[in-house]
């Protein structure tokens, strides 16, 4: 057995407490040994995280990391002319060769930020698989399913694609991959599809997840075609399981609250991403009261315009405060939470705690730094003034992804340039 230990640091507890300790990791195993007092001689490596706070690795409950040769493409629109006027004839363009450059340039600053895991909807998606596999991430994938502006057969061909890619890629990477079932929205896969498909998720094993309630008019459609709610409506089609989860639950009410909270169905928060596109404010504290598994994502790098978990955290903070008009909602404990533990726990993987036996994912955040100063509350700090640039190493399956800034599993300029280059050759065929 090789181990690592994590050294001389503060250590964010799953009580969301701090404690100064070290971490023994079996990088075999890829699990935590150990939390304790001089673990350094038991080990084989150490990574210092002296004047640092080790953090579980971030979790990000609902991206679409290809969608970083995005970033500043189309912005400052509401969601349906973002899609229909900017993203989707791009997206028509996509090939696996530029899904590869803008999935290695979204894990290359996933780990920078010190984001360990993370869930995908997208395409080309055995493609996102295998970068994955070379970052050293831990991820759950899914291709987006779409019925709008499809023939019949095209749907079918479309939603069989999504079930093949669930089944191909779960379990990749030694188990660091798994995978689920992703129509793309209530409103944007007709709902014979969802009755035909969805069973046919459940058969292969696999969780569901679409998004859900991110705007007004997503609701709108389904209350006046369907006479009900939209997480009513998705119940119907089998659609709300303990397994499942949604993205944004921006316009739910109270009794759709109640119906993931008895169905045990997770909501991830994209604070950021609502706030850009004015898509309007998820009720979060509400949710969280009611018993609902919250974790936070970025959504893709076209509407953040980044993948910083911290960035999120801070943001989901201040939104939830606005939303319940009151200062002590969505408390700084709740947002770290949700950051780690909570996506881990929505997106079904056992990770986002420091505890022995659960993976060793791990970022170290630098605290030597004057916006973190003083030290009055870690848990603050973390959940409203640390950056991305504030981490320092980042450890995922107990092997060093990145040590003092430097990514040892990709090569970051290469992967800028070839990045760079993908985005301007996608862009100017969609412009033609």
């Amino acid at each position: 057995m090789t181990t690592l230990a994590i050294t001389g640091g503060h250590v964010l507890l799953p009580d969301i407490t701090v404690t100064r300790a070290d971490v023994l990791v079996d990088q075999d195993g890829g699990e935590i040994l150990e939390i304790g007092d001089d673990l350094a001689g038991e080990a084989d490596e150490t990574l210092d995280a002296s004047a640092s706070l080790v953090t579980p690795g971030f979790v990000n409950g609902h991206c679409h990391v290809a969608m970083t040769l995005l970033r500043g493409y189309a912005d400052d629109k509401p969601l349906d002319a973002w899609l229909q006027e900017d993203i989707w004839p791009v997206e028509a363009e996509l090939t696996a060769e530029t899904v590869r450059a803008g999935t290695e340039l979204g894990t290359l600053e996933m780990i920078k930020s010190g984001t360990t895991s993370f869930a995908d909807m997208y395409f080309f998606v055995p493609t996102i698989a295998d970068v994955v596999d070379e970052a050293g991430l831990r991820a759950r994938l899914g291709h987006g399913v779409i019925s709008v502006g499809k023939d019949e057969a095209a749907v079918h061909e479309d939603a069989q694609e999504g079930l093949e890619v669930a089944a191909e890629i779960d379990g990749m990477a030694d188990g660091r991959i798994t995978s689920a079932f992703m129509p793309h929205s209530l409103t944007t896969v007709d709902g014979q599809y969802l009755s035909e498909y969805v069973p046919k998720a459940r058969e292969l094993g696999v969780p569901v997840h679409y998004h859900a309630n991110e705007t007004k008019d997503e609701v709108t459609p389904i209350v006046e075609n369907h006479g009900v709610r939209p997480l009513a409506y998705a119940a119907e089609k089998g659609m709300l399981e303990s397994e499942d989860f949604i993205a944004h639950g921006v316009h739910v009410d109270e009794s759709e609250i109640g119906l993931l909270a008895e169905a045990e169905t997770s909501v991830i928060h994209c604070p950021a991403s609502n706030m850009k596109l004015a898509s309007g404010m998820a009720p979060v504290q509400r949710l969280l009261e009611a018993g609902v598994t919250v974790g936070l994502g970025t959504d893709g790098a076209a509407s953040n315009n980044d993948l910083s978990m911290l960035d999120e955290a801070r943001d989901a903070a201040m939104l939830g405060k606005l939303a319940a008009d009151d200062a002590s909602a969505v408390p700084a404990e709740a947002v770290v939470t949700m950051a780690t533990q909570g996506s881990a726990d929505a997106i079904g993987l056992d990770t986002g705690r420091i505890e022995a036996g659960k993976p060793a994912d791990l970022a170290v955040i630098d605290l030597e730094q004057p916006h973190l100063t003083p030290r009055h509350d870690l848990v603050s700090h973390l959940a409203y003034a640390a950056a991305a640039s504030d981490v320092r190493h980042t450890v995922c399956d107990g092997q060093v992804l990145m040590r003092d800034r430097e990514v040892l599993t990709l090569d970051e300029a290469a992967v800028r340039a070839r990045a760079s280059e993908a985005a301007e050759t996608l862009v100017a065929r969609a412009e033609d």
